[in-house]
């Protein structure tokens, strides 16, 4: 049986033939002979209750309203039937839901059998709870933020810049700075920004990944992101946000270039920040990027269950207006030195992610490095090059251990200064634990309630705003 993410990439190709999606280059054959399997997941079973059963058949059986308010009324009573014990039985029973006959026909069965399986941090009751309720603390997307950059950053940072829409203090209190942030003072680490991805806000992307692992560290003193609506807005908007936050960062720390770390959606809008504010450019020393999607997924229907969608999953479509226009004029090539990280086997929510025909691999064509690196094959055979998913790459050893060669080196991380044989054979990267592992899964849970409470959806991606128009045709 052919992998579960594959047969979706397929689908998605007919589905999408006008649009010109590629077939992804790996296959099953292939997937066996670079070892992925055999000898590194154990096999994992678990039960299957009824919700979960009618969860897997809403993609083709409902319409109208039925979609999403099935969806999250049938996830509400799913409940843990098991719990795993340590990081190799929770990869496993990870692997095996997705291999499983039936596997999940759409993102609310995938979730409902994370939840059953004991893989996220919350029930579906709290998540639903959090996700509709006011976001505070670590979570807040109403910051006060009241330190003055030492340069302009608003209404541009330079002439050549996109003009902003929002307002300076709606860019502004997105950013959460913890109170561990230095500020960029001599002999501090170097600020990190923290983009997230769709569904989710920059505490729920990192607090089971990159925010443990870099508090504290000597390798980089993050802040991050939180978007209003969980990145589900127009991307156009979301990306504002991100040029901002590079400008205003480094202008309130001692102008210390900033390194961007972005999951899935974040990495795209912070491609088109790039693109449209070229100021933000010369202040970025390294773009680390879990999971890109930077010629969007075939695979959105995975998510549609047969109704609109929030703006920027339409966006995400491959070859949608967003993508062409962002890739059109070098935008298909790093602006600054970017590391990519992806999963071939298999990213459950962008396709193809495979090879060089991968969603995620970005070219060098602006005169910029890039370092492109699909886990299966940098660790070929090993533990770190087994099975992840798109969330999974944020807690994949070979990701971190790129991220800090990157920010230790000029350009982008590279393999080859690795130990690689000491870094592949770990699944999970040093420092981080079963709980992370949990709470990273988490954010799926989270991304797919807030997907289905999302109340602006729509059947047609936004407009291109003029303001991009006239930048893509000068």
């Amino acid at each position: 049986m052919l992998p579960f993410a594959f047969i979706l990439a397929a689908a998605g190709t007919l589905i999408h033939q006008s649009n010109g999606a590629p077939t992804p280059t790996s296959n099953d054959a292939s997937i066996i002979e670079r070892g992925l399997i055999s000898g590194l997941l154990g096999d994992a079973s678990g039960v299957v209750g009824t919700a979960v059963s009618k969860l897997n058949n809403l993609g083709s059986t409902s319409t109208g309203s039925a979609g999403y308010s099935s969806a999250l009324s049938l996830l509400q009573s799913v409940t843990p039937t098991a719990s795993p014990t340590d990081v190799q039985q929770a990869s496993a029973t990870l692997s095996a839901i997705f291999q499983a006959s039936p596997t999940p026909n759409n993102l609310y069965a995938a979730i409902g059998e994370l939840v059953a399986q004991g893989l996220t941090t919350d029930n579906v009751g709290t998540a639903a709870e959090f996700v509709e309720g006011a976001l505070t603390g670590q979570n807040s997307e109403i910051n006060i933020n009241l330190r003055s950059p030492s340069i302009t950053v608003y209404p541009k940072a330079n002439s050549s810049d996109a003009a902003y829409d929002l307002t300076e203090a709606q860019l502004r209190a997105v950013i959460y700075i913890p109170s561990t942030f230095q500020y960029g003072k001599k002999g501090a680490p170097q600020p990190v920004i923290l983009v997230p991805g769709t569904g989710d806000t920059g505490y729920t992307t990192f607090i089971g990944n990159y925010i443990p692992l870099l508090q504290g560290s000597t390798v980089g003193d993050p802040v991050w992101l939180n978007i209003p609506g969980y990145l589900l807005n127009d991307a156009q908007t979301n990306a504002e946000y991100v040029a901002y936050a590079i400008n205003y960062i480094y202008g309130i720390s001692n102008k210390r270039k900033v390194a961007v770390f972005g999951w899935s959606q974040g990495n795209i809008d912070s491609q088109w920040a790039y693109k449209y504010w070229p100021s933000t450019r010369s202040k970025v020393t390294d773009h680390v990027a879990f999971s890109p999607d930077y010629h969007g997924t075939v695979i959105a229907n995975f998510i549609a269950l047969n109704e609109p969608l929030p703006p920027s999953l339409l966006q995400q479509e491959y070859n949608s207006n967003f993508i062409t226009t962002m890739r059109r004029n070098g935008g298909d090539s790093a602006y600054v030195p970017t590391t990519t990280i992806y999963s071939g086997f298999f990213d459950e929510i962008v396709e193809p992610q495979q090879g060089t025909g991968a969603s995620a691999f970005l070219l060098g064509n602006n005169g910029i490095a890039v370092s492109n690196n699909e886990v299966q094959t940098v660790c070929a055979g090993q533990a770190a090059g087994s099975f992840y998913t798109h969330e999974g790459t944020l807690y994949n050893p070979l990701g971190y251990a790129l991220a800090v060669d990157a920010l230790s080196h000029d350009g982008p991380g590279n393999p080859s200064r690795l130990d690689l044989p000491t870094v592949c054979s770990q699944y999970l990267t040093p420092g981080l634990d079963l709980g992370d592992f949990l709470e990273t899964e988490n954010s799926i849970l989270i991304a797919g309630l807030a997907i289905g409470v999302y109340p602006n959806k729509v059947v047609t991606e936004p407009a291109i705003k003029s303001k991009y128009l006239e930048r893509t045709m000068s």
